[in-house]
């Protein structure tokens, strides 16, 4: 993809100041560096890489498996010190580039570990080396707090203990000597003191001569002189002998280390490279979380829609001062490839101009931006610009010049692949001239396929947006009462300049707005009072537009409302229907377990009961398999069921021995309210006008006439005539 935006073009659309908000957010001096550096990407495969990089980091901020802390130091200077043969650097320096490997093989293991998550991070990782030879082999030879290990070499542990036994003769015969001093009376009352890093005895200056050793200074006042005791000079020699053994052992050593890590100074360029890449794709995805941006949908169809899109800067601004900022939703496709928005100063119209472009050049350098997550654009090989004033002092050129020079380019450049945004177009000289000159331009833009946004105050450029298929009028709304900017765009209207109106609020007198009317011409006045007029028609239906989807959007609700009552009753009716279904099944089991009992009490045959009882078990058994088919089972379940069926089966045996007890019992009283009813029956002398029923008869007579053992019992619809002692008493 050829790419052609200059940085002019930059400049106008404030990139850089982007890009210094960006730069706020890298944890690196480096990546602050490159950030400020950043420029729109000129291929497609690298640009979508970068965005999905920002995207997927821009996640992490939501789950739990967040980016792992990527700090680290710049060790440029080192690796360009190591390079020389024969060189060396500090242990600390050392301690810096184990840091980086190490950091950049926990980015490598996390990464590998949630690919799923970060995929394009993960590949981005994949294009470096995991290795752990430079940080082990730095760990083997320098200490954590900086200082060679004694184990380096065998001669630094000889020289190192060496060291600490002279420094342990020097302290013994340093005590020695102090108190042989202390106790002649030769010393100050402060007894010692330490000269470059030596101990020394602090000597009356009466007494310097009695004190052998060196003299190595004196007080300010020169009262006391101090000495290094002479017992004590011999070992301090070895020391300084030994101290410098040391120092040539250790540089040896840092050679050898240098020597061993200077094949892998590529690798540690990849890692600080990798670092600085993922700093910026941090600081993009943090700035990006700041401004609520998304990735919009990037299709290869030629076409730009902005929904809710913000100006970042200006939004940032606003929040700051409490402001609320005002979203534009902009268009452009192949049916309306040119939009021409008119309209008062100050309305808005250059904010929404820059608002398109910059916000495309954010995404063609990487960047997500701050739209509503449904808005589509496609990627332009070309963009151009002419905002704001461009008198150039340096080349002598006027304005006017200086835009026709930047017409000029734009000719040149444009095709069908290239959007254009010019504000104030055709400004700069005389307005009909400028005007005529301006429609022409617009004129070849259009007839190159190039998309483009002007904002004008030409009546003709409105005029040829009308009259042109795919250029679309657009205007910035005011309120017409007060002419307040409202900084909404509406696309398919031109806008009046309101010129005399905001001249009359402005407290201009009347008189001179009418001879200022009388001067312009008839036809233009008439222009722009009926482009006032309709932009005032069209403040109103807009209005009644979002009166009515207010009400649109309460009927909604309501009807949501009533929607989600409805779900809870439907939800209430089928617990209810539920619990009903429940009740008449454990109805039905209760009455055939019933009927059960029933049959065994009148036959007493516990065989048939069983027989019986164990068949309906099966049937309602059955009747559940088929309602609840049993899943597959594992070995260790159906050994689990097995139990379960054994304890099953066990339990049933005990309530069928339960229930023949119960039936034992049940028979038992039966039988004694069986002889009591007989023997109450035997005992009673039944009269005329008794109730009674024959037995093994639920009909209901009265006795009409008793003779000798029969009686008479009449039925209501006939009478017969039957054995007292086969008659039962009703009651009541």
């Amino acid at each position: 993809m050829k790419l052609n935006i200059s940085e002019k073009t930059l400049q106008d659309l404030e990139f850089t100041t982007v890009l210094k908000q960006v730069a706020e957010f890298c944890i690196s001096d480096l990546g602050k560096e490159k950030t400020q550096q950043i420029q729109p990407f000129n291929n497609k495969e690298k640009l979508f890489f970068e965005l999905n990089l920002v995207n997927e980091y821009i996640s992490s901020f939501e789950n739990e498996n967040r980016i792992p802390n990527h700090q680290f130091d710049n060790i440029n200077n080192y690796i360009k010190r190591l390079a020389i043969e024969n060189s060396y650097i500090e242990t600390n320096a050392f301690l810096k580039i184990a840091t980086v490997t190490h950091t950049v093989n926990e980015i490598k293991k996390f990464l590998k570990k949630f690919k799923i998550y970060y995929p394009t991070l993960f590949e981005l990782s994949e294009e470096i080396e995991y290795t752990t030879i430079v940080s082990d082999s730095i760990k083997k030879v320098i200490l954590s707090h900086g200082e060679v290990s004694d184990d380096a070499t065998p001669t630094l542990r000889q020289l190192r203990k060496n060291i600490r036994e002279v420094r342990s003769k020097i302290s013994e015969s340093f005590s020695k000597a102090l108190s042989h001093n202390i106790a002649n009376g030769y010393l100050d009352d402060i007894k010692e003191s330490v000269i470059d890093n030596q101990r020394v005895l602090a000597v009356l200056a009466m007494h310097r001569r009695k004190v052998k050793g060196s003299l190595l200074g004196t007080s300010k006042s020169g009262n006391i002189v101090y000495i290094a005791p002479q017992t004590t000079l011999g070992y301090t020699r070895d020391l300084q002998d030994l101290l410098y053994e040391e120092k040539q052992e250790i540089i040896k050593i840092l050679r050898a280390l240098s020597e061993e890590i200077r094949p892998f100074l590529p690798l540690l360029e990849q890692y600080v490279s990798f670092l600085i890449h993922l700093d910026i794709v941090g600081a993009k995805a943090k700035y990006g979380r700041i401004i609520n941006a998304v990735l919009p949908k990037i299709t290869d169809e030629k076409k730009v829609f902005l929904k809710d899109a913000f100006h970042p800067i200006l939004w940032r601004k606003n929040k700051e001062n409490g402001i609320k900022t005002i979203p534009q939703t902009i268009e452009l496709n192949e049916k309306q490839q040119i939009i021409v928005i008119s309209g008062p100063n100050a309305g808005g119209k250059s904010i929404t101009l820059k608002t398109v472009g910059l916000l495309q050049v954010m995404l063609q350098s990487g960047l997500l931006i701050p739209v509503n997550e449904h808005s589509e654009t496609t990627i332009f090989g070309t963009i151009l610009t002419d905002i704001g004033d461009n008198q150039s002092i340096e080349n002598q050129l006027s304005t006017y010049s200086y835009r026709l020079k930047n017409m000029r380019y734009f000719l040149r450049k444009c095709n069908d692949n290239t959007l254009f945004l010019i504000d104030e177009f055709g400004t700069g000289s005389d307005p009909e001239l400028g005007g005529a000159l301006a429609e022409i331009f617009l004129e070849e833009f259009y007839d190159k396929n190039s998309f483009g946004i002007i904002t004008t105050h030409y009546a003709n450029l409105k005029v040829l947006a009308n009259e042109l298929d795919n250029v679309t009028n657009a205007n910035m709304q005011f309120n017409e009462r007060t002419l307040e900017p409202l900084y909404k765009l509406f696309i398919g209207q031109a806008g009046s300049s309101f010129t005399f109106e905001v001249a009359e609020k402005n407290g201009i007198p009347y008189s001179l707005i009418n001879r200022a009317k009388k001067r312009v011409e008839t036809e233009k006045v008439r222009l722009d009072k009926t482009i006032s007029k309709l932009q005032k028609e069209r403040n109103k239906l807009q209005k009644t537009s979002e009166n009515l989807e207010k009400q649109h959007n309460k009927g909604q609700e309501h009807l949501e409302n009533l929607q989600e009552k409805e779900r809870k009753i439907r939800q209430k009716l089928e617990g209810f229907q539920e619990l009903y279904d429940n009740n008449q099944r454990m109805l039905s089991l209760g009455r055939q377990l019933n009927e059960l009992l029933n049959k065994y009490f009148q036959t007493n045959n516990k065989k048939e009961l069983s027989a019986n009882f164990f068949k309906w078990v099966a049937q309602e058994k059955t009747k559940f398999t088929k309602k609840n088919p049993p899943k597959k089972k594992t070995k260790l379940e159906k050994i689990k069921d097995k139990k379960i069926e054994k304890q099953q089966k066990e339990t049933l045996k005990k309530v069928e021995q339960e229930v023949l007890k119960k039936v034992v019992e049940v028979r038992k009283e039966k039988k004694i309210e069986n002889e009591k009813i007989a023997k109450e029956k035997a005992n009673y002398v039944f009269k005329i006008g008794d109730r009674v029923r024959v037995e093994g008869s639920r009909s209901i007579g009265v006795i009409d006439r008793i003779e000798k053992k029969k009686a008479l019992i009449n039925f209501g619809m006939f009478t017969t005539e039957t054995k007292i002692e086969k008659l039962e008493l009703v009651k009541g």
